[in-house]
């Protein structure tokens, strides 16, 4: 059933001025709900009034003070799905001042392992499913230090800290105190933890970039672990005292039944999260619903447009990096398929290798790009360096994206005579598939296992509607011959193996292009993707691959051309 406002004392109102005038902290935020009695978290069958929200979180804060040891960094990884617990945990982290790391549960072995190591936990914070997949791993974290949330004893711990005073650590009111880590990846493939301070995550969720009110109920299905949960959602909702509600997993036989169940007025998306949810059969109760904003990244116009048929109410976009340094959004005005123009006053500009800026963007009468060779460069902030908080232990990959007051998002995009940018591909060899960021190489060694393999290349083409799909193009042995039900199985059974990571495309071919330095020219493999004499193996997601057929194939085309994307 809907949220119901609660009368209560009067909750201080901040604008967004206020907090970065003040440098506040996220602790401050949260701070401002302590007597706030109006609904501030439901979930399934339980709810919680903001005051209760903040004892939660207060009790978890004076248990990790009690945990912490002195001389190293307080960095306490969570290994959870959509739970309360993950939210009482980032708000004692803000109270405590300690370090919180959202480790991605799509990981798996050694890759899993590396992202743990890499962050210098002193704690994980999980249940028994995360548990399972840490079992037999070398994290660095001590077998003490993992503990279990989901059992009486982490509920007994909960108890008897409750009846501690609400205290504020002294690094918590530090705008500058690291909050969050979040995982992203480079083309490299090592794993990268982008920093985001107090101050920051309060400064974005000051913004409030789609003006939520308390009367707001905004609905959390994307995985905390990910910046678009806690940054477009959890925060602003801190910030407005609008009621925040959350499920475990993203579902789309579930999504109807909650927004009306729970009365949501706003939820928050990545990647092909519309797309999937169109995949329900179509309903008379989409549109009695009190939706009336819906915010988020990279789907595609033909699905915007097919919701906002539905559902009665139209998706907002914005391109944004997890970096936090870069901001495009979607504008009424702004053509089909482009991410639509920078904020003002945000140096938004697409730079050649040199450093310099590209040339607009010409287009012929039916749309198509004439000048990509000198249009095509990278999307840069020029006033972007100062947002940028930098990636923890990584200093040449944070060099990487500074060029002096620069900020260099890595992405490659275009920007038409009016102002309105395209995005064009990742550089290097990033893939993003339903908006998962991870890179080529980790996936190329495993796949380099499977018995008769040659040489083999992984990257990105596009999707038929947004983001990636992965390819991979394989080199067998002379004397051996490719089995797809071999590989399906073999590639199900690889335990380091990223749940988006398994190629969706596999190109058997009987040579692989080459540089003049031996080194496989990914160019080219990406040029001609799957548009090849070579023999072709679609997988269906679950690791089962059968050889493309003529029909097959022109079904696949017939796709990209009805969401008005190109296959390379």
């Amino acid at each position: 059933m809907p949220a119901e406002s609660v009368a209560g004392p009067e909750v201080p109102r901040l604008t967004p001025a206020e907090v970065a005038e003040r440098r506040l902290t996220f602790a401050d935020l949260l701070l401002t709900r302590s007597e706030d009695d109006h609904p501030g978290l439901l979930f399934e069958d339980s709810r919680w009034t903001w005051r209760e929200v903040v004892r939660e979180c207060a009790a978890r804060a004076s248990m990790l003070s009690a945990l912490r040891r002195p001389g190293r960094p307080f960095h306490v990884g969570v290994l959870l799905e959509n739970v309360p617990e993950y939210i009482f945990l980032i708000g004692a982290s803000a109270l405590s001042g300690a370090t919180l790391i959202g480790i991605n549960p799509t990981r798996r072995g050694a890759e899993l392992a590396a992202d743990i190591r890499g962050v210098d936990c002193d704690l994980i914070l999980t249940d028994q499913a995360g548990l399972a997949l840490l079992e037999g791993l070398y994290t660095a974290v001590d077998a003490d230090r993992v503990l279990l949330v989901d059992g009486s004893a982490w509920l007994d711990r909960v108890e008897s800290a409750a009846v501690q005073p609400l205290t504020v650590a002294p690094e918590a009111g530090d705008p500058s105190t690291r909050l969050l880590l979040t995982f992203t990846s480079g083309s490299t493939g090592a794993p990268k933890a982008v920093i985001c301070t107090t101050g920051r995550l309060a400064a974005l969720g000051a913004i409030n970039y789609c003006s939520l009110t308390r009367a707001d109920v905004t609905y959390n299905a994307m995985p905390l672990f990910h910046g678009n949960a806690i940054m477009a959602c959890w925060a602003p909702s801190v910030f407005s005292g609008a009621t925040f509600t959350m499920r475990r997993k993203f579902s789309v036989s579930g999504f109807l039944p909650d927004v009306r169940r729970y009365g949501v007025t706003f939820f928050n998306y990545v990647g092909r999260s519309l797309a999937y949810l169109l995949t329900a059969p179509e309903s008379p109760l989409e549109r009695d619903t009190n939706l009336r904003v819906v915010f988020g990244t990279e789907a595609a116009p033909r699905d915007r447009d097919e919701f906002e048929r539905r559902f009665g109410v139209r998706p907002i976009e914005s391109y944004g990096s997890s970096e936090g340094a870069v901001v495009i959004g979607l504008t009424p005005d702004s053509p089909p398929h482009s991410l639509g123009r920078a904020p003002e006053g945000m140096g938004v500009e697409i730079h050649d290798e040199n450093g310099r800026q590209c040339p607009r963007a010409v287009f012929d009468d039916q749309g198509a790009l004439l000048n990509a060779g000198e249009a095509i460069g990278e999307i840069v902030n020029t006033a972007g360096a100062a947002m940028f908080e930098g990636y923890y232990r990584n200093d040449s990959a944070t060099a990487e994206r500074i060029d002096g007051g620069t900020y260099r998002s890595g992405d490659l995009g275009y920007r038409d005579a009016e102002g309105f940018f395209y995005f064009a591909g990742r550089s290097g060899d990033r893939i993003r598939v339903d908006s998962e960021n991870f890179s080529a190489a980790p996936v190329e060694r495993i796949l380099a296992r499977f018995p008769g393999v040659r040489l083999v290349a992984v990257y990105p083409v596009p999707d038929p509607r947004t983001g990636d799909r992965v390819m991979a193009t394989i080199q067998m042995d002379d004397d051996a011959g490719f089995d797809p039900e071999a590989f399906g199985r073999f590639v199900a059974a690889q335990p380091d193996l990223g749940t988006k990571w398994a190629p969706r495309i596999v190109r058997i071919a009987t040579s692989i292009p080459v540089t003049a330095t031996r080194k496989i020219n990914k160019p080219v493999l990406r040029t001609e993707s799957w548009l090849v004499e070579d023999p072709l193996y679609l997988g269906d997601g679950a690791c089962h691959y059968v050889l493309a057929s003529p029909d097959a194939l022109a079904d696949l085309r017939s796709e990209y051309e009805l969401y008005g994307r190109a296959p390379s």
